[in-house]
Parts: C-alpha cells; sequence; structure tokens
C-alpha cells in the first residue's frame, strides 16, 4: 500500500479537552479505523516554542511524546480534516511511505 508516516510530537502536558493530547489523538485515529499507532516517549526534545521539553526526576509532565502512524491517504485525509475541524494545535511530520505486512499470518 502506498499512502503516508505521520508523526505528531508532543508533551505529556499538553492537553486537547480534558485528556493527554497523544491519547486524544489515538482515540481520534481509532475512530476513523486507523490501526497500528505508536505512542513513543522521550527523554529530551526542543519544541516549536525553541524550549528544550525533558523528563525531570520528580516530574513527568513536559516529557516529550510522539505518535506515529502508517496510514492509507483517504485516512490522512479524514484525519488531517478532523484535527482542523476541533483546532487540535499539534506539530506534525507527514512523509509519503510504502507500507503493508510480509510473510505468514500472525500467531
Amino acid at each position: 500500500m502506498h499512502g503516508f508516516q505521520v508523526t505528531f510530537f508532543t508533551q505529556e502536558n499538553h492537553r486537547h479537552g480534558h485528556k493527554p493530547m497523544h491519547r486524544w489523538l489515538m482515540e481520534v485515529a481509532k475512530s476513523l479505523d486507523i490501526k497500528g499507532m505508536t505512542t513513543t516517549v522521550g527523554v529530551e526534545g526542543v519544541g516549536r516554542d525553541g524550549r528544550l521539553h525533558s523528563a525531570h526526576f520528580i516530574e513527568l509532565s513536559d516529557q516529550p511524546v510522539e505518535v506515529t502512524m502508517a496510514i492509507t491517504e483517504s485516512q490522512c485525509a479524514a484525519l488531517f480534516e478532523l484535527l482542523e475541524t476541533n483546532q487540535a494545535n499539534i506539530f506534525y511530520v507527514k512523509t509519503p511511505v510504502e507500507f503493508g505486512v510480509v510473510g505468514g499470518a500472525p500467531g
């Protein structure tokens, strides 16, 4: 299949409504029947605000978080329309990719 790898960058304390942004984003994607998402926490990162964001010994709220997914063109269009409608305000990187499954059936 051809589509996009989309990675969203946020922090643990970035919220959309009452939910952490990365959780809200995964729920939105799941509601669009997008499968195969991964959330990754980072040690440090520099945000679009130019500040260093990192996990601290006592406080993890500023810890960088990435949500990555491989999606079709139509899923991407639906996802970005929903993000725009909900004014998600999240930085992303979108790269054209080929993706699929290779080998035998799982299990």
